[in-house]
């Protein structure tokens, strides 16, 4: 299952940095799926949010394959980052995911 920030988010930042995937953007900021990954695709996506830090569902990886947790949950200052109800994935599509954005 994806993860989404949620509006308690107070726009600390501290999750960005720490996201394997770069599936963490800034309010405002529009997206692409080749933001840190190995997929050439350079469209652009509009924000999910301008209110607020947002995860792309589409990058989000729950951090599977490269920490036992997801480390934007575990920096997360007023824990403002939960499962993401509308994207459910098994472990299995969250590391079949993480192959595909990292083409191992």
């Amino acid at each position: 299952m994806a993860l989404k920030i949620t509006e308690d988010c107070i726009n600390c930042g501290a999750c960005i940095s720490e996201c394997p995937n770069n599936a963490i953007y800034e309010p405002g900021e529009p997206w692409r799926m080749s933001d840190g990954t190995c997929i050439n695709d350079d469209t652009e996506h509009d924000p999910i949010s301008d209110d607020f830090y947002y995860i792309v569902p589409d990058k989000c990886t729950e951090c599977k394959g490269f920490y036992d947790e997801p480390q934007c949950v575990a920096v997360c200052p007023v824990d403002s980052i939960i499962e993401d109800e509308d994207h459910e994935e098994s472990e299995e599509d969250l590391l079949a995911k993480k192959a595909k954005l990292h083409c191992e």
